[in-house]
């Protein structure tokens, strides 16, 4: 290995395609992404979303490395990719094309967990050193803390995800997903509380009563603001709750909050005010790092290439839509 290490990362997990170089020295060098959109009403489909992956992936890898000032690929020295979890179809489009920047280049290829990936990403932007994590996102939301080579898991979802809650109850009112930012937009707009399901179970949460409710809410005339409101005022309580507990358990005195819903301001402040009664302080990943970006796979598979994780051969380089992050080794922190 040389001196600086440099990585270009692929993102594939569901609506983003989105490539990245990064340097040991320099970190996040480029971000480049393509974001599938659905129609208004409606989620991710996922061939539709694999079909406009395709349609960009040349395109968005070839401008993170023009950014990067890179001749080819001869100026990196692996490739990592998102392996999973997330979207099948959506996740072998990554595969493939890495596997075939790999095999073009004769440059290693590197596996990485989605979700570990918005984690080491967090922890590099922040200066993070040992958090509690919170990672909430359409595909999780969990409170995590590392322990003997793994992220361990103390709390997490039942049934829905956080982003998902917003998600679905975005969709219900006519939104396209990702719909988290427009329903912020309009929760600011009110004060009015409206009740709904609170439900903590031991340190995990639940989340599907509250969307049964808040859906029966817009269809019995409640203005959407209101709904929007009351949806993220309970859903950021519970969170915030779980969180706390965890937060005391450990004795952590960081906590990092990563994942797409980290750009929610108002989930923000409801954590800082919790951490302060227990000193600690609330690092929360930039706003466009916070979504799904090839700088995650890129950083995370850094990482784990300089602690001799690479893939033996582009045979290995299949994807796992289902992949728990309490399941990863993470030699780099052991």
């Amino acid at each position: 290995m040389r001196g600086n290490l440099r990585v270009l990362g692929i993102e594939s997990t569901a609506h983003t395609f989105s490539a990245s170089v990064v340097g040991e020295r320099e970190g996040v060098i480029t971000n480049a992404k393509d974001v599938y959109l659905p129609p208004e009403g409606s989620g991710i489909h996922p061939a539709e979303a694999a079909d406009h992956h395709l349609s960009v992936a040349a395109r968005v890898v070839r401008e993170a490395l023009d950014e990067a000032g890179a001749q080819g690929l001869d100026d990196v020295d692996a490739v990592a990719y998102s392996m999973g979890p997330g979207l099948g179809p959506c996740l072998r489009v990554g595969a493939v094309t890495a596997r075939a920047l790999s095999l073009a280049s004769g440059k290693p290829l590197v596996a990485v967990n989605h979700a570990v990936g918005h984690i080491e990403l967090g922890c590099l932007l922040t200066g993070a050193r040992a958090p509690l994590v919170l990672l909430i996102s359409g595909g999780h939301t969990m409170v995590l803390a590392h322990s003997n080579g793994v992220w361990r898991v103390l709390g997490e979802t039942l049934d829905l995800t956080l982003g998902q809650l917003l998600d679905q109850i975005g969709r219900h009112v006519g939104f396209a997903s990702p719909c988290g930012r427009r329903i912020e937009e309009a929760a600011a707009r009110s004060s009015r509380y409206l009740r709904l399901p609170y439900t903590v179970k031991g340190n995990d949460v639940s989340f599907s009563g509250v969307l049964t409710a808040a859906k029966r809410l817009v269809d019995g005339g409640a203005p959407p603001e209101d709904v929007f409101y009351s949806v993220q005022e309970t859903a950021f309580a519970i969170t915030t709750e779980v969180t706390e507990r965890a937060l005391a358990f450990t004795g952590a005195r960081e906590l990092l909050v990563v994942g797409g819903v980290a750009a929610n301001r108002r989930l923000s402040e409801m954590l800082r005010k919790m951490a302060e009664r227990h000193e600690a302080s609330v690092m929360v990943v930039p706003p466009q790092f916070s979504g799904d970006c090839g700088a995650q796979i890129a950083w995370t598979g850094l990482l784990a290439y300089r602690a001799g994780e690479s893939l033996a051969g582009v045979a290995e380089s299949v994807v796992r839509q289902s992949w728990r992050l309490d399941t990863v080794r993470t030699p780099w922190r052991a």
